[in-house]
């Protein structure tokens, strides 16, 4: 396949320009340059980012909200500014921007603090079937314990919600719907903004799970309205071990806390606890706090860079991709939705998707495969599993090249 030229998320930086910021592509697997399509799963750090958690650790290393020492007051400084480069990323009020362990404990958050006061024996919660694991199991256990139902969302078979069945599963009346912006199979990008006007219209909260769009698609949370809105960092170029969950005011200051401890409370006796003002109600204990702080760094990165800049590059990629792929002899693509973010899965007639991972890897090349954390959706198609290329802003056309060149290597060795 002719190699073709790519143009850069950032305008005037070139791709080159912009790979030089992530050390990690340096790197060779196997003897092979890496080329990195596991995105999904987590996207690599830039210097930058590196560079910010590094000058926490060795410069304002010190506890939060407490202190009135110095380095203290560097730290709170530092870790409520990323609170609120977040909050400005989002359009929303810095005191609805929960820091979280990564999107799991955001919507475990949801599911165990409004969930509990909310939801009760008999009541609806609807789900979709391209939802990851994560937006799925709390809710079972929600619904297990107070003996409420859950109902799902049907996908059809080019990967897209059956809005019709949606809008029919809201006419039973559920107290909440929990769904995806993009899956992270399929690669959908669902239509948030009408869901969640469906949702109220029915009386009922949306729960998004944004943690494959947030790296992706500029956010807009008054345009899109969702009640909550939970992301991690790991997936948009910084750390591990750090997310956000965005909450309707009203909703969270009437939810009870979700864990007990320091930080989160205004006064304990031997007779009563005073719980803290938002968002601190919700952030029992010391926080990854260096975490939190390269979170912020992050967003000013892919911010700098410009998110409808990168959304252009990787929709490049994606049709390149694609069209590629689909020449591929006995290759499916999984997801085939018009309205697609940078995911493709695909299956390999006669080939495990773990074989496939591992011939690539020898080449140097990352991908994902398995059941993604969403076996309800890889239950649908009928599938065990799927290999999975997940692009980045910092991928090329060039690396998609060699993804197709390695397939081939897989057929000749495996028919």
């Amino acid at each position: 396949m002719a190699t073709a030229s790519v143009t850069s998320p950032a305008g005037s930086r070139s791709i080159d320009e912009i790979r030089a910021e992530f050390p990690i592509l340096e790197r060779q697997v196997h003897g092979q340059p890496l080329a990195y399509l596991d995105n999904g799963a987590t996207a690599q750090t830039p210097l930058h980012v590196i560079e910010e958690m590094d000058r926490y650790w060795t410069e304002h290393n010190a506890n939060v909200h407490r202190g009135v020492h110095t380095l203290s007051e560097e730290a709170t400084n530092l870790y409520e500014g990323a609170r609120a480069t977040i909050a400005r990323h989002l359009g929303a009020n810095r005191r609805d921007v929960i820091f979280t362990r990564n999107v799991t404990g955001a919507l475990n958050l949801v599911a165990h603090a409004w969930g509990r006061a909310n939801v009760g024996e008999g009541d609806r919660i609807l789900l979709t079937e391209m939802e990851h694991h994560s937006n799925i199991v709390p809710w079972y256990l929600l619904a297990k314990e107070v003996g409420a139902e859950l109902d799902w969302v049907p996908v059809d078979d080019e990967g897209r919600l059956d809005m019709a069945a949606l809008e029919g599963a809201l006419e039973r009346g559920p107290k909440l719907i929990a769904v995806a912006h993009i899956s992270n199979v399929l690669g959908t990008v669902n239509p948030i903004a009408d869901i969640v006007r469906l949702a109220h219209d029915a009386g009922a909260i949306a729960v998004v799970d944004g943690a494959q769009a947030a790296p992706k698609l500029p956010l807009d949370l008054a345009a899109l309205g969702a009640d909550f809105y939970g992301f991690t960092g790991h997936k948009l170029y910084g750390p591990t071990g750090v997310g956000v969950l965005y909450g309707r005011s009203e909703l969270l200051e009437a939810m009870p806390p979700y864990q007990g401890g320091g930080d989160m409370i205004r006064s304990v006796t031997f007779e009563k606890t005073t719980f803290n003002a938002l968002p601190y109600k919700f952030e029992a204990g010391t926080p990854n706090i260096a975490g939190g702080i390269a979170f912020g760094a992050a967003i000013d990165y892919v911010t700098g860079l410009g998110l409808e800049r990168i959304e252009a590059h990787e929709a490049d990629l994606l049709r390149y991709a694609t069209e590629a792929l689909l020449e591929v002899p006995g290759l499916r693509i999984i997801g085939r939705a018009r309205e697609k973010a940078g995911v493709l899965s695909f299956v390999l007639e006669g080939v495990h998707p773990h074989d496939i991972g591992t011939v690539l890897d020898r080449e140097g090349i990352a991908i994902r495969t398995g059941h993604h954390c969403a076996q309800p959706v890889m239950d649908r198609y009928g599938l065990p599993a799927t290999a999975r290329a997940s692009f980045g802003l910092y991928n090329t056309r060039e690396e998609v090249d060699a993804l197709v060149r390695a397939i081939h290597k897989v057929i000749g060795m495996f028919r």
